[in-house]
């Protein structure tokens, strides 16, 4: 009796320890700049991801697992970006990671993501580069995903409005001297040159410069009829209120960030009719995208998200993961790596019904049949073209083109 006792205990031991093994949450990194001028990117993505993460818990979580957000704000900062992946990867132990919003600090950290054979779905930062750091044949398998319009979509979007719609010539560039500035310009002159055009001025400025005079004035003398930009809300709103000040008025056409609440708000009236590449424009065309601004708004007391791009691109990466990880049964890296490259099961998004999104060579959930022009106009962006305007016309197939 008393080893079929201990036998019993020893059983009842066992089965408790795994079952509070199986309760363990699972654990996720979401990192950005939750403070700054990038702030508006990083909060939206944040609180997209936040979003996803409560709906999914609220149905039982992951493999009977609820799921733990870990954030750690990268102030937009490369060397704190590196930090931060560092802690998030031996302190944290995450399992994935949702983020990277700026370029340059993607980069600089996602690397480490990458030997520790963690996935990271960039959700936000969109240099061409980003998804392209690890290819074979040095890196047999990549871990780096991303979830945004990369800049050769955007590039050639900003290049066919100016020069196919509009009939422009004759266009300046400016772009801010970051890495995603400078790679975003890279890519401008390559889809302006299979147009057969070149820029008549192009012109670099820094974070923070509150004075774009000088940019602007060499883009006047050198007779642009529009500026092409790269850079993020609060400059892209000095070169409007620039244009302002000068009496001087060309269209601004630029990358998804003139959709920023702190461009749309700093510009004010001198933002109006900027235009720019968008995943996700918030207007409530689907059921699925009239609940998610609703829960949005309830949720975070906003009207206007800060960055709409940025919180559906977030949404829509935690989904995404939440089903590589289900499907692989496990969170164990390389399988979730492998499930992300299969996905078996379609994924609606936000932005668009995923449906075999990645494949072992190309881990670009977005092309460019995903995505429309959107204009500033009364404060807020819209589709620049109506057509699109149509909710089932929005959320098209997958492309691998």
């Amino acid at each position: 009796m008393k080893n079929s006792l201990k036998t019993l205990v020893a059983a009842l031991a066992l089965c408790a320890s795994s079952a509070t093994i199986a309760a363990e949450p699972i654990k996720i990194g979401v990192s950005g700049p939750f403070t700054g001028g990038s702030a508006p990117m990083g909060v939206s993505m944040r609180d997209g991801v936040k979003l996803a993460a409560a709906e999914i818990n609220r149905s039982g979580g992951i493999l009977g697992r609820q799921i733990e957000l870990i954030e750690r704000d990268d102030q937009a900062d490369n060397s704190r970006g590196i930090q931060v992946t560092q802690e998030l990867i031996n302190r944290e132990h995450v399992v994935a990671a949702l983020g990277f919003i700026n370029t340059g600090v993607s980069l600089a950290a996602q690397r480490f993501y990458q030997e520790a054979k963690i996935p990271v779905i960039n959700n936000v930062a969109t240099g061409s580069i980003v998804t392209k750091q690890f290819l074979p044949p040095q890196y047999p398998d990549n871990y780096v995903f991303r979830t945004s319009a990369n800049d050769t979509i955007q590039s050639a979007m900003i290049v066919n409005d100016a020069i196919v719609k509009r009939k422009f010539t004759k266009v300046a560039i400016l772009a801010d001297s970051t890495n995603y500035g400078q790679l975003g310009r890279e890519d401008l002159e390559k889809a302006l040159a299979a147009k057969g055009i070149k820029p008549v001025a192009e012109e670099k400025f820094n974070i923070k410069d509150v004075d774009m005079t000088a940019q602007l004035l060499k883009a006047k003398a050198a007779g642009a009829q529009a500026i092409l930009t790269y850079g993020i809300g609060p400059e892209l709103a000095q070169i409007a209120n620039g244009m302002e000040k000068l009496g001087w008025k060309v269209p601004m056409i630029g990358s998804w960030t003139l959709s920023m609440g702190n461009f749309i708000d700093n510009a004010g009236k001198n933002g109006e009719g900027a235009r720019m590449p968008q995943t996700f424009i918030q207007e409530p065309n689907t059921p699925k995208r009239k609940a998610f601004i609703t829960a949005y708004q309830q949720a975070y007391k906003v009207d206007r998200i800060p960055s709409p791009v940025s919180a559906a691109q977030g949404y829509d990466s935690m989904y995404l993961l939440a089903a590589a990880i289900k499907q692989a049964g496990s969170t164990d890296g390389p399988k979730i790596r492998q499930a992300l490259e299969n996905l078996r099961t379609p994924v609606v998004g936000v932005v668009t019904t995923y449906n075999h999104p990645y494949t072992h060579d190309n881990h670009e959930a977005i092309t460019m049949n995903m995505t429309v022009m959107g204009e500033v106009k009364d404060g807020r962006v819209v589709y620049a073209d109506e057509a699109d305007l149509a909710g089932p016309k929005q959320v098209k197939p997958h492309s691998k083109k």
